[in-house]
């Protein structure tokens, strides 16, 4: 059990690794909700700890879970000890942790929740959701982002908010990712700034949605439920549209950086305007685009994104070309390969992949992991998620 404060409340509540767990009076879905994998992002506990209180059993289809993530920065109030715990999330990393005599922090909150996930996945019933709570060090609207597979795009669009595609391919060992490639449908919400009282009241909203969108509760069963819907819409400004990252400015370890004051995400930017101070030299945008999740915190490697908006055409588009299963075809070009097929998983010659544009295989559910010298490897979702598993859920 520890402390956490919130400073938008001025006030403290004590927590476990559980927040809360509610056993419907009825079987259904599973719903796991975690809050506070950064320590500095206290506003998803507290929302999870208002919300699972006053739920009752009777009224819910199924079981809903509260997760705390990262306790011991929590209780510090920081966003990691040692390690950012939302960048150890590979199969590679776990692998080597699992191994390990001595663990430090980080490493030791990944194993007690990767335990407790191994745990539901065992003994609840499916189908399983996931969602990651968050907020962020700049001003922002509140947004949802997703790995690209088609079940989350589906679940993802019942809310009113713009929503975030493509970060998977910038960020390496997120939960979430990890949880996708167990073929899950999860998704990740920013609720806004880290200490504003808003992202507290928008994370409340936010659960409440998902657990009526989930069929776990019904519409009638959630007071007010109308007006926390109306919250996230106001509180997003009505832009309901999906983004795609298109640039990272990656943080190096010797580099000194720093956000130019004033910006918020989702704020359109222009070609060549300065964003931001890298050793001691002024860096500007390299793209046309909307300013996302910049860094305005001392931790953390990711300085800022840039997002664009993809039309609904190609949206579309998308989902007729991974329902036909068209890049199977793609081995048939030269220098394209294999290397899991029911993973999902590519080798592209990087002499050959220059000649394709990036948004191609986007369209297809591919996105970049892993660069080599002479190769790129792509992965894709679709071929992972367990999509039979949430056909006959009510949104599906």
């Amino acid at each position: 059990m520890i402390d956490v404060y919130s400073k938008a409340r001025d006030t403290r509540i004590v927590v476990s690794r559980i927040l809360g767990k509610i056993e419907g009076s009825k079987p259904g879905s599973t719903m796991v909700f975690f809050g506070g994998i950064h320590g500095n992002e206290t506003a998803g506990a507290f929302a999870l700890k208002d919300v699972l209180e006053t739920i009752n059993p009777l009224q819910v289809k199924g079981t809903v879970y509260g997760i705390s993530g990262n306790l011991k920065a929590l209780k510090l109030n920081q966003r990691y000890i040692d390690e950012d715990l939302n960048r150890l999330w590979t199969k590679s990393r776990i692998e080597t942790i699992e191994k390990k005599n001595v663990l430090n922090d980080e490493e030791t909150e990944l194993l007690e929740i990767l335990s407790i996930i191994n745990t539901i996945l065992e003994i609840e019933n499916p189908p399983f959701y996931f969602i990651d709570l968050h907020t962020t060090s700049s001003k922002t609207l509140p947004f949802i982002t997703i790995n690209d597979a088609l079940i989350n795009r589906k679940f993802s669009k019942q809310f009113p908010l713009p929503i975030v595609l493509g970060i998977e391919e910038y960020l390496n060992g997120p939960l979430l990712s990890y949880i996708n490639e167990l073929g899950y449908v999860s998704m990740g919400f920013e609720s806004g700034q880290h200490n504003d009282l808003s992202s507290i009241t928008n994370n409340k909203a936010f659960i409440y949605l998902a657990l009526v969108f989930s069929g776990i509760m019904k519409t009638d069963q959630v007071s007010n439920f109308l007006d926390h819907y109306k919250q996230l819409l106001t509180q997003s400004a009505s832009i309901v549209d999906v983004f795609e990252v298109i640039y990272l400015h990656k943080i190096q370890p010797s580099e000194t950086f720093t956000m130019i004051n004033g910006f918020k995400s989702f704020q359109a930017i222009n070609k060549g305007v300065p964003i931001a101070i890298s050793n001691n030299k002024e860096l500007r945008a390299k793209h046309q685009g909307r300013i996302f999740m910049p860094l305005y915190q001392t931790k953390g490697s990711e300085g800022f994104f840039i997002i664009r908006r993809i039309r609904p055409f190609y949206l579309k588009l998308s989902i007729l070309l991974r329902r036909i299963r068209f890049d199977s075809l793609l081995v048939a070009l030269p220098g394209v390969t294999w290397l899991d097929k029911d993973e999902g998983s590519l080798q592209v010659n990087l002499k050959v992949a220059k000649f394709f544009v990036k948004s191609f295989f986007h369209l297809l559910g591919y996105r970049n992991r892993q660069i080599t010298r002479t190769h790129l490897r792509l992965n894709n979702r679709e071929r992972v998620a367990k999509t039979m598993m949430y056909k006959k859920e009510p949104w599906y």
